[in-house]
């Protein structure tokens, strides 16, 4: 017999957000089966692909589909004990997401964006930041901006290292002054929750047996899937015309500025350099202008001796775990000043050949169309005027292209620059990073320059060598005015001051209707597991992760909330760990959020298309399909910071979308059979968790308050958008109700008073 649930307007008055948020939830359920996709006959003219945004119930009934294809089923069964365990563990599993859910920036419809169209968070366009793009063959015209905003009357200051913003300046001077943004959590609460973390969760028995378990089934499950599927899967690309690996979006989404070109590109550039531009005064050095002839005969060096191998900026078997010797490798010939004058955006040429360079690689990326990339480029810290530099370094040489866009790295040198003197404590580095950040938003024609790099800059990355000893983590470390020691600050310490000062600016920019920036952190290279455990908290994805192969907990984590990972095998290969042990192709089938980045093409690539060469590799050792790799790309465009606009072209204008609803076969050649898998066995991870978490009707989970350990807000948002119209999700929503209001009624009486 079908069952109706339905909720009378008196049920409503007085309900908690949760119990609004569950009936929601079930109310947006329907029994009908409405197919999804049945046309199969798709035009070829990339210019027609113009499918109009579906309503969120109408795309909520889209992805019930009836696809057919072998699903793999696994019997949930456990007996008495096991629950009980089980029950432990994912409340702290719950417990560590609710805790990241606290830091995560997350972006909200600003003024800029206008009402959005869907209140459901997974839709995901309300944050679609404004940008300003130029023309690029085949991505359409988006109109720039200008730097016309005025002035803000907020005004900001720096408090125990992190930027605390104030309505004016007469309450920000005032004696217990409000601000109006600040960190939702000081660094020693940040350390209180990163210890719990590692503790009560990463470091407890059960949690370890348990993840290590579920990844092996997921890893299994896929494999499965793959034999039962892989016709199916082929069978439903070829029936999309025009589309194929080589033309699907793939985005570079890590690889760093100065080593974006490889050593043919950079031995071609010099020797061209030294044919047309001899007598250029390049360098200062031993008390006099060099001209770059002058700098080549000091050398002893001619065009025609250059070659890739006298270059020696590739790598080779002496970087394997020496750092120091690939940072050695940006050197030219093995000389700083050729890097200085080559590969440097601030030098005496104010960093001309190095954006003549970039000019050529945006020429190459543009005339392949379907390549884009993230260049990752420095800022230091030592001093205050590095910003305005960079943006005028990009600015002034038109480094703009729809298929670029830039994160800033801060590499942890601290040490270095306090040994040098050229800074006293570690605030002082902070305020030389994010001062002309916040006096840019406050009043954009301060920085009119910095203002429009803001709009192509998407993130801040933050790098260096993790295998470093570092102090271990303790409960409480000195505020960053007081960190003055000559050792550079550990990891974790890094990364909360980077994301607090970024979260408040995000917050500030957000209010004026400006672009935010993304935190994305080089992390689990190498290392300890707190820095895997850090980055959890703290960021919206990370570059690299391979370390996570040792952490199931953490790895389970990052899986459940499908937390980017930007992986780059070809470097770990030289630097880390040899390709066959890379964990990349364990994390693609059991299911993390993963895709392929170069790194430096500089150092660990041949060819002009580095990208291409990293997916073509991996495919030959690791026999990916058409499908896996293809599933890759679209990851990878989901993972960059590339506007709303853009991605709506790339992947198709509902591209935000869980499962087949989000997936535009003509646009990224993924089967709807895969995007149906990767749905659902996630849907099918967490409703596991919520039904071993539920069953015990235990009053303190049932009745939590919102932003404890135990709310189960994120796991029902995530079943709502998710799992529309599957009815076991449906009858466990209604079933945590039923056990909800009994234990409500419990509590207060109510079932015993007569009136009742």
């Amino acid at each position: 017999m079908e069952r109706h649930f339905s909720f009378s307007p008196e049920d409503v008055d007085g309900a908690s957000p949760l119990d609004q948020e569950l009936r929601a939830a079930l109310s947006s359920f329907h029994d009908d089966d409405a197919e999804f996709g049945s046309d199969s006959k798709y035009q070829d003219n990339e210019e027609d692909f113009r499918t109009p945004l579906k309503s969120s119930s109408q795309l909520r009934d889209s992805s019930r589909h009836t696809h057919t294809f072998r699903r793999v089923v696994v019997d949930p069964a456990m007996d008495d004990e096991e629950n009980k365990e089980n029950e432990d563990t994912f409340i702290r599993f719950l417990g560590a997401i609710n805790m990241r859910n606290k830091y995560v920036f997350v972006p909200g419809a600003h003024p800029a964006a206008g009402p959005s169209s869907s209140s459901s968070p997974e839709d995901g366009i309300a944050g679609a930041r404004p940008i300003d793009s130029f023309h690029t063959k085949g991505i359409p015209v988006i109109a720039p901006t200008t730097s016309t905003e005025a002035s803000s009357e907020n005004v900001f200051k720096f408090v125990d290292g992190t930027v605390h913003v104030f309505a004016n300046e007469a309450e920000m001077n005032r004696e217990g002054g409000v601000p109006l943004w600040k960190p939702v959590a000081g660094v020693s609460d940040y350390y209180r929750d990163l210890n719990r973390l590692m503790e009560e969760v990463v470091a407890y028995g059960p949690c370890k047996t348990l993840s290590f378990k579920r990844l092996r089934l997921l890893e299994a499950k896929f494999e499965l899937h793959k034999i039962l599927n892989n016709d199916k899967e082929k069978a439903e690309q070829k029936t999309v015309p025009h589309r194929d690996f080589y033309n699907v979006y793939k985005v570079d989404t890590h690889i760093h500025l100065s080593s974006a070109m490889n050593q043919k590109h950079l031995l071609n550039f010099i020797k061209r350099k030294l044919h047309t531009e001899p007598d250029s005064v390049v360098i200062f050095r031993d008390g006099k202008n060099l001209t770059l002839r002058e700098v080549f005969e000091s050398l002893k060096l001619t065009s025609h001796d250059l070659s890739v191998d006298t270059l020696d900026v590739h790598a080779d078997p002496k970087i394997f775990h020496r750092f120091d010797r690939f940072n050695l490798k940006y050197n030219p010939v093995g000389e700083s000043r050729l890097r200085e004058i080559f590969l440097k955006t601030d030098n005496m040429i104010k960093g001309r050949f190095l954006a003549e360079m970039m000019q050529e690689l945006i020429q190459n990326l543009e005339a392949s169309k379907y390549q884009c990339a993230e260049w990752r480029v420095s800022i230091y810290g030592r001093n205050i005027g590095e910003w305005d530099a960079l943006a005028a370094w990009v600015i002034d040489h038109n480094l703009i292209s729809n298929n670029v866009r830039f994160l800033v790295q801060v590499p942890r040198l601290y040490a270095i620059y306090k040994d040098a003197k050229q800074l006293s404590n570690f605030q002082q580095m902070l305020h030389n990073i994010f001062t002309p950040l916040f006096e840019a938003t406050k009043d954009p024609n301060s920085h009119p320059k910095l203002h429009k790099f803001l709009q192509y800059c998407v993130g801040i990355d933050c790098v260096d060598d993790e295998s470093k000893p570092e102090p271990k983590i303790l409960r409480k470390y000195p505020a960053a005015q007081d960190w003055n020691f000559d050792k550079n600050p550990p990891y974790s310490y890094y990364l909360y001051y980077l994301y607090s000062n970024i979260y408040v600016l995000n917050k500030f920019r957000e209010s004026r209707g400006l672009s935010i920036l993304e935190f994305r952190p080089h992390s689990g290279e190498a290392g300890d597991a707190d820095h895997l455990a850090s980055a959890f908290l703290l960021s919206q994805g990370i570059a690299h992760g391979i370390m996570l192969r040792k952490v199931p907990v953490l790895q389970y984590l990052y899986y459940l909330t499908q937390m980017g990972l930007y992986m780059s095998p070809l470097s770990n290969n030289s630097l880390f760990l040899d390709y066959s042990r890379n964990p990349f192709p364990v994390f693609f089938g059991r299911g993390l959020n993963v895709s392929l980045s170069t790194d430096d093409p500089l150092q660990f690539h041949y060819t002009k298309e580095p990208i291409i060469e990293e997916y073509s590799i991996a495919a030959q050792v690791w026999k990916l399909t058409t499908t896996d790799i293809c599933e890759i790309a679209q990851n990878s465009v989901l993972h960059s910071s590339f506007p709303h606009e853009l991605k709506s072209h790339f992947l198709g204008p509902n591209y935000a979308l869980s499962g087949v609803a989000g997936n535009d076969i003509r646009k990224s050649n993924v089967p709807n059979v895969r995007r149906m898998y990767r749905h659902e066995t996630l849907l099918e991870e967490l409703r596991n968790m919520f039904a071993v978490i539920i069953q015990s009707a235990q009053p303190e989970i049932l009745n939590c308050a919102a932003g404890s350990p135990t709310d189960l807000t994120w796991l029902i948002q995530k079943l709502k958008f998710a799992s529309a119209g599957d009815m076991v999700t449906r009858n466990l929503l209604a079933d945590y109700q039923r056990k909800r209001r009994l234990s409500r009624s419990l509590s207060s009486g109510a079932l015993f008073n007569p009136a009742n």
